[in-house]
C-alpha cells in the first residue's frame, strides 16, 4: 500500500518543483488543505479517502498542465468541468497574470469553488454555473482535468476559441490524462502531443499520468 505523504511534505514538494513562487503564491496554496477539507465536508468535490492527498492527488496534478505550455500574460484559459475548481483554481495562483474562466454544470460545485477561490483572494476567475454546449465566451485555450473524453471536449468547446494567439503552442486543448490513451488519441494521432508528467514530477502517483495537447482545428 502507498505511503501517504503528510500535507507539510506534500507542499514542501509542491514548493520545490515550482521554486519561482513568490511568497503570496505559496500562502494561498497553504490555505487550500483547510479550504478543500471544510467544503468537501459539506459537497463532494474530492473523494473523501483522497482528501489527505489534496496537494499530490489534485493541486500538483493540476499544475501538470505547465509541462505542456506555461501561459503568457493576458490569456484566457477556459476550465471546462472544473468541478471543485481543479485545474483551474491551482493554475489561477500560479498564473495571476492569466484570466481563468471556470466553468460546470453542477451549481454546488460552482458555489464551492468560487467561495475557495474568493478565501485566498484570487481575482483572475470567474465562474460559470451551466453546461458547455450553453455558454458564450472566448478564449484561447481550455483545460480539463478528466472531464471528459477528447472528441467530446472538442466537440462541445471548438466554437470558443479566439483567433488572436499569445502562446508558444497555438490555441487549443490541453487536458490531464491517464492510462492508456491509444483509443482516445486516436483520431488526434498526427496533431496531438503527449507528456508524461513522470519522472518530473517524481512520486509513483504521476507514473502513469499524462498530459496531451491538441491545437484547434
Amino acid at each position: 500500500m502507498e505511503e501517504v505523504l503528510s500535507t507539510t511534505a506534500q507542499l514542501t514538494l509542491l514548493y520545490e518543483l515550482f521554486p519561482q513562487l513568490t511568497s503570496t503564491q505559496k500562502e494561498k496554496f497553504a490555505q487550500l488543505n483547510s479550504l478543500y477539507t471544510e467544503w468537501n465536508s459539506k459537497i463532494n468535490l474530492i473523494s473523501r479517502k483522497d482528501i489527505d492527498c489534496l496537494y499530490l492527488h489534485h493541486i500538483i496534478h493540476s499544475l501538470g498542465i505547465t509541462e505542456m505550455l506555461h501561459f503568457t500574460p493576458g490569456t484566457i484559459v477556459l476550465d471546462a468541468g472544473t468541478g471543485g475548481g481543479l485545474p483551474g483554481i491551482p493554475l489561477a495562483i500560479l498564473f495571476p497574470e492569466v484570466q481563468f474562466i471556470l466553468v460546470d454544470s453542477t451549481q454546488k460545485k460552482i458555489k464551492a469553488a468560487k467561495a475557495i477561490a474568493e478565501a485566498i483572494g484570487l481575482e483572475n476567475v470567474t465562474f460559470i454555473a451551466d453546461r458547455l454546449e450553453s455558454i458564450n465566451v472566448k478564449c484561447h485555450f481550455v483545460v480539463s482535468r478528466a472531464a471528459m473524453q477528447l472528441s467530446s471536449l472538442e466537440a462541445v468547446t471548438r466554437r470558443l476559441f479566439l483567433k488572436e494567439q499569445r502562446n508558444a503552442l497555438p490555441n487549443g486543448i490541453i487536458a490531464l490524462k491517464g492510462g492508456n490513451l491509444t483509443a482516445e488519441l486516436a483520431p488526434y494521432r498526427k496533431k496531438a502531443i503527449v507528456t508524461s508528467l513522470y519522472p518530473v514530477f517524481r512520486d509513483e502517483f504521476f507514473m502513469e499520468k499524462q498530459v496531451v495537447y491538441i491545437p484547434f482545428g
